[in-house]
């Protein structure tokens, strides 16, 4: 990496972790509410780090000069990472300064085991629960979630919120930083790059706003939900649960208040009412700023990803449910088949069943036919998602019926309202079929390097099950992540949430630039 350029990705990397600084501060008010001292100061004193550590930066390289070219996607990728190591701070702060004495008023009356907190004195499991709650993953070391207290379970489903629409489509939407040109190039990094206004700080607000009003409904939808299904749960136990799962679902996070996901309710009816935050977050920012800005009502059919999701809910809930059906690997194969399908193609990542019984055929249509697809492009889903995987049937159809035709007959293909030439058609496919390539290539690279430090009970499909949970930001697992994983599988896992969040692109062009800069030294070295 040039020095010029290092400079330029510092300077932006301080404004970023400025901006964490803030977010930090918002769970102290919730440590505050519930009289949770220990953790309370564990985030103030994580955002002061962040604040002095981003403006620090900030006024060391005040001087560089704003991004170019390929420099948004340094920014967006190493941005990622070191927001996720500052992300993890609160959770390694708070381990160290709360004592066994305040950990037990976080333990269920009757419990018989410890609290979960303790594991967050292991820096590699901070890192680990900050990347999958700011990638959307939902992936956790907490092995008893309300045994951390409050304030780290708001914490959680708090930054997946934060994560779903992105750091930087964050930190446009409050500061108007660099040049119009700059600020183009750090939202196409991050995001989709669809532009719903012609300023791009306008388009981040649309956005946001957008991400808001849907989270206010899908909370009140939990809240009235629950009071109606299951009257003598505590209210206050229910606005907070509806707030962390509205939050978490939205985010298509998966993170959860109860100790055994949405399981933890013990109830068909909650199941189904938690399908809708999935469904609801497996669809694109953009779509909810037509509906709720331009009033286009009409996007909900005429959107390909919106309605090719609503077929893959029906169909594939269907093939789900059948399949544990016939493999009697479930007594309840409709209930959990349809739960399961949808929390693993939005990639939520909540759980009502032990997946880890299922049989093979089960296993595999999970992984391919759901988490390794996703929602829609534009969201807040991993996978290769589901614009591309409906992009490359098209274009295979398309190019099959080529074939029938004479060489100098012009076929265009209609797709998503749109015309496309031949020309067009083959740059698209080409650039369809790189990245669903490399995605399954470092999917299969990654199950076959954890497979060995895995335990016995442990096979190669849930292997491949847990990597593909990682890589899509599903979530779901078979049991493999707990504090007592191997470090090498758990590095490895944080690096493909890292990489599915990111959707590869900008951590090549990050690893391209450190290299080229290496070389360029061992050169000068020689000579």
């Amino acid at each position: 990496m040039k020095s010029s350029t290092l400079r330029i990705v510092l300077k932006e990397l301080g404004s970023l972790i400025q901006l964490m600084s803030f977010i930090l501060l918002v769970p102290v008010v919730v440590g505050v509410i519930y009289f949770e001292w220990y953790s309370a100061a564990g985030f103030f004193i994580s955002s002061v780090i962040c604040f002095v550590t981003g403006r620090l930066l900030k006024e060391i390289f005040k001087k560089a000069a704003y991004p170019l070219n390929n420099q948004g996607y340094v920014i967006a990728a190493s941005g990622w990472l070191i927001m996720t190591v500052m992300g993890g701070l609160p959770f390694f702060v708070t381990a160290f300064i709360t004592p066994e004495s305040a950990m037990q008023a976080f333990m269920p009356q009757g419990a018989t085991y410890t609290s979960s907190l303790p594991y967050f004195k292991n820096p590699l499991h901070c890192l680990f629960e900050s990347m999958s709650a700011y990638t959307t993953t939902g992936l956790t070391m907490t092995v008893h979630e309300p045994t951390v207290g409050k304030t780290l379970l708001f914490y959680r489903s708090f930054a997946q919120w934060i994560g779903g629409a992105g750091f930087i489509v964050l930190a446009l939407a409050l500061v108007d930083v660099g040049s119009g040109r700059s600020m183009k190039l750090l939202y196409r990094s991050e995001s989709t790059g669809i532009s719903l206004r012609i300023r791009v700080m306008d388009t981040a607000k649309g956005i946001w706003k957008s991400y808001a009003i849907i989270t206010a409904i899908t909370t009140l939808y939990l809240i009235v939900g629950t009071l109606i299904i299951l009257p003598h749960y505590p209210l206050t136990d229910n606005i907070f649960d509806s707030i962390n799962h509205a939050m978490a679902g939205l985010s298509s996070g998966g993170f959860s208040t109860l100790d055994d996901s949405i399981a933890g309710y013990q109830s068909a009816a909650m199941d189904y009412l938690y399908l809708l935050p999935m469904i609801f977050g497996s669809f694109s920012l953009p779509f909810y700023f037509r509906i709720f800005y331009n009033h286009k009502f009409g996007e909900i059919w005429r959107d390909v990803q919106t309605r090719s999701l609503l077929y893959c809910f029906v169909a594939g809930s269907a093939i789900m449910s059948l399949l544990l059906w016939y493999s009697k690997v479930s007594e309840t194969p409709f209930r959990h088949g349809i739960f399961q399908y949808i929390s693993a193609i939005s990639t939520t990542g909540w759980q009502t069943c032990n997946i880890h019984l299922w049989d093979n055929k089960s296993f595999l249509f999970i992984v391919f036919g759901a988490m390794f697809i996703g929602g829609a492009w534009g969201g807040t889903v991993g996978g290769i998602k589901i614009y591309r995987a409906v992009f490359f049937l098209n274009g295979f159809k398309w190019l099959v019926k080529k074939q029938f035709y004479s060489p100098n007959t012009v076929r265009p293909m209609k797709f998503d309202g749109k015309t496309m030439m031949p020309d067009e058609i083959y740059s698209e496919l080409s650039s369809v079929s790189m990245f669903i390539i490399l995605f399954a290539l470092i999917l299969f690279i990654s199950t076959f390097a954890t497979m060995f430090f895995l335990p016995p009970e442990y096979s190669f499909f849930d292997a491949l099950f847990e990597s593909t949970a990682a890589q899509s930001t599903a979530g779901l697992s078979v049991g493999i992540t707990d504090p007592g994983m191997n470090p090498f599988v758990e590095s490895v896992y944080i690096f493909q949430m890292w990489v599915g969040r990111l959707e590869i692109i900008p951590v090549m062009v990050l690893f391209a630039s450190i290299f080229s800069f290496k070389k360029k030294e061992n050169k000068v070295k020689f000579k």
